[in-house]
Parts: structure tokens; C-alpha cells; sequence
């Protein structure tokens, strides 16, 4: 199978589970995907029962529903970036890593869903060792939050120097490009990212936004960078714009519900 020729408008697709909340996931990703003006399409991997407090249930996609997902995007619109969220399982995560080299496509940012920014492990050992050996070697980026950058590095992360070190054990895995996500840090290291890419190690800050929803940020940060990728950027200017990106969404957090609201992705129709 051959992905048509590219689009007038960009295609991005994202292969992530759905939050019923609407808070994160290919939810959030398909509102990020619209305000960066790229056509969003999407494969979903599992079904979520969440809020903006809990998650109730979760109901994994059968791998092959999620590889026809893919196959029926790429046939016909053909795709110039994706991202991937909750890949969930060990089979889910297989059978997207061997569609994605089948059908030869580039730009993957891999947004790695297997610790919680409270420091739960969402899958199991297995599936996390299938994920670091089978689907980060293939990522044009990486975007781990602390805990799963501690995962993937095997080092005790506490300070930006430890970032630092993670990056380039987690680069050693294969990636094109690290960035090792610094939201669960404390003082005035909250907030802020390590990128390493083999040559360049840089800290990226941005201004911190005070506010308890926070709902989606990692997966709207992924999704950005992808439409951004898609749309010509290079991947540390793709970077660079999509933590504009999130910092503003944060700004315009929705508080809505009883616990951790979603960012506001629709700030561009506002009167700022």
C-alpha cells in the first residue's frame, strides 16, 4: 500500500485512546490538530470511561482495528506526521510499529503514555519494554514526562542535571530527538524541558502558568509538535511552537468539573 500524494492540507494522524471527558487523548489531539489549521484524522487504540477526576474503565481496540485505522488514512489521504499516545498493550504496540515501517512514513513523535504525572504506570513491564525497544527507535522526537523519563533512563531524576542525563540515555534507545518533560518538577525547575538531539542540549523554558487544569497537556504538547512537523518546521522550532502553544492553552484552562480541567484549545477564537 502507497500513501496517496500529499495534500493541499496537511494530514496528521493521531494514534492514541479516547477520554470521554474530552480533557486529553485523540480528543485533545484533533483540537490541537484544528487550531494549527492541518486536517486531524485519528486511529484509537482504546476507550476510556474518564472525567476530569477518575478513570472508570478502559476496553482495548483489538490490534487489527487499529492497524485498519491507519491503513484506511494513509491509503487515501496519505499522512505527513502522526503521533502516538496510550498504545495500552503489547500488541497494540507491535502491530502499530510494524504498519508504520510497512508503510514507510516520517515524522513520528512518540508521546510515551506509561507513567501519570502523579507517578501511576499505566501498562504493564512488558508492554513499557515494548514500547522503549520496538516504537521509540522509530521517533523523530520523544516527549517523556519525568517519571517515565526515569523509566526509560533508569536514573533517579531530581534536579535539570539528571534531566539532562536521562536525555541522552534515553537518545542511546534510538529517537532522532529527546524531550524529557520537566511538569512534575519542584521551585523554579517546574516546568522546564531538556531537548538533546545527539548534537544540541538545550533547556527550554517558557513562562510558568499557574493553574491546577492541566488536563491533556502532554498529549496537546505531542499533538502540536506533530502538526507542526507536518506543516515544514524543523523539530526544534516544532518544539519551541508548541510549548507556545500549551503555555497559551493554559492560560485559557477550562475549570469545569470536580477535578483537573483541560486546557483551552479553542483560545484563538477569543479576543485576546
Amino acid at each position: 500500500m502507497r500513501p496517496q500524494a500529499q495534500s493541499k492540507v496537511p494530514i496528521v494522524l493521531t494514534i492514541a485512546g479516547s477520554d470521554s471527558g474530552g480533557g486529553a487523548g485523540i480528543q485533545a489531539d484533533l483540537k490541537t490538530f484544528a487550531f494549527h489549521c492541518v486536517h486531524g484524522t485519528s486511529a484509537v487504540t482504546c476507550v476510556t470511561s474518564q472525567n476530569t477526576h477518575s478513570v472508570t474503565r478502559v476496553d482495548a481496540l483489538p490490534s487489527a482495528a487499529v492497524v485498519s485505522q491507519i491503513e484506511a488514512v494513509v491509503s487515501d489521504l496519505g499522512v505527513q506526521a502522526a503521533k502516538t499516545g496510550m498504545l495500552l498493550n503489547q500488541e497494540i504496540i507491535n502491530a502499530v510499529a510494524s504498519i508504520w515501517k510497512s508503510l514507510g512514513l516520517n515524522n513520528l513523535v512518540v508521546d510515551p503514555v506509561m507513567v501519570s504525572r502523579n507517578g501511576d504506570q499505566l501498562m504493564d513491564d512488558y508492554a513499557v519494554a515494548c514500547l522503549r525497544d520496538v516504537v521509540i527507535p522509530m521517533a523523530t522526537i520523544v516527549t517523556p514526562n519525568l517519571y517515565e523519563a526515569q523509566l526509560l533512563s533508569g536514573l533517579a531524576i531530581n534536579t535539570l542535571d539528571d534531566m539532562r542525563m536521562a536525555a541522552k540515555g534515553i537518545y542511546q534507545l534510538g529517537p532522532q530527538a529527546v524531550l524529557v518533560k520537566g511538569g512534575a518538577m519542584t521551585a523554579m525547575e517546574r516546568g522546564v524541558d531538556i531537548w538533546f538531539d545527539g548534537k544540541e542540549l538545550l533547556t527550554l523554558e517558557t513562562e510558568l502558568v499557574e493553574t491546577s487544569n492541566t488536563h491533556g497537556t502532554g498529549c496537546t504538547l505531542s499533538s502540536a509538535i506533530a502538526a507542526n512537523l507536518a506543516l515544514g518546521k524543523e523539530p526544534l522550532t516544532a518544539v519551541r511552537l508548541a510549548k507556545d502553544y500549551v503555555t497559551t492553552a493554559l492560560k485559557y484552562a477550562l475549570d469545569i468539573g470536580q477535578g483537573c480541567g483541560p486546557l483551552g484549545h479553542f483560545f484563538p477564537l477569543l479576543q485576546i
